[in-house]
């Protein structure tokens, strides 16, 4: 009986359903090279990643108690400069009151800022005209006319909340992503 199912796999297949050395061999040598392939290609796909320093700097962390009302720091996210400015009350109403008639690229001032949190203004501090980084961020520097930021190279200007009043710029400054984690610190990224 044990002969007869060997000769029936036998003729089924045309070979005995015996593994040989062979075919085991050539199953370790394969998978062995398959190992061996990821081994070398790991490190070369995992150099892809991008390296800590750039994931730490995806995100920044602004503590904006040192920030007094009128002041503005420079902070930098992904190697771009980003505004941070505490705006007086005053400077906020006249953006607010700014008819958007006047405006080169019109957006309500309450647009720019986050609800409940007009007195700060985020920015990401390029020029939108050639990509110059625009002075006002320091108590020196000149701001403008409508006292924001002021473009050294082509006379952009910006008023408070980062919207372009004059000169060549054709749009606002522009708004990263931020979120407010408390009262006194932002998260931008």
């Amino acid at each position: 009986m044990a002969e007869s199912s060997a000769s029936a796999t036998v003729a089924q297949h045309g070979q005995p359903d015996i593994v040989s050395k062979r075919d085991f061999l050539k199953l370790t040598l394969g998978a062995g090279a398959a190992i061996g392939v990821c081994a070398i290609a790991w490190p070369f796909i995992d150099s892809m990643n991008p390296s800590r320093d750039v994931l730490a700097l995806s995100s920044v962390e602004v503590d904006l108690t040192p920030i007094t009302e009128g002041m503005g720091i420079t902070v930098v996210w992904r190697g771009k400069p980003i505004f941070v400015r505490h705006l007086t009350t005053k400077e906020y109403d006249e953006a607010a009151n700014t008819p958007l008639n006047q405006l080169i690229e019109p957006i309500p001032a309450a647009d720019r800022v986050k609800p409940n949190h007009h007195q700060w203004i985020i920015l990401i501090g390029i020029c939108t005209h050639l990509g110059c980084i625009p002075l006002g961020n320091k108590p020196t520097d000149p701001r403008g006319e409508w006292g924001g930021w002021f473009c050294p190279c082509h006379g952009s200007q910006y008023d408070t909340v980062g919207r372009v009043r004059h000169g060549p710029a054709p749009l606002n400054l522009w708004l990263p992503p931020y979120a407010f984690e408390s009262d006194t610190k932002i998260k931008i990224g």
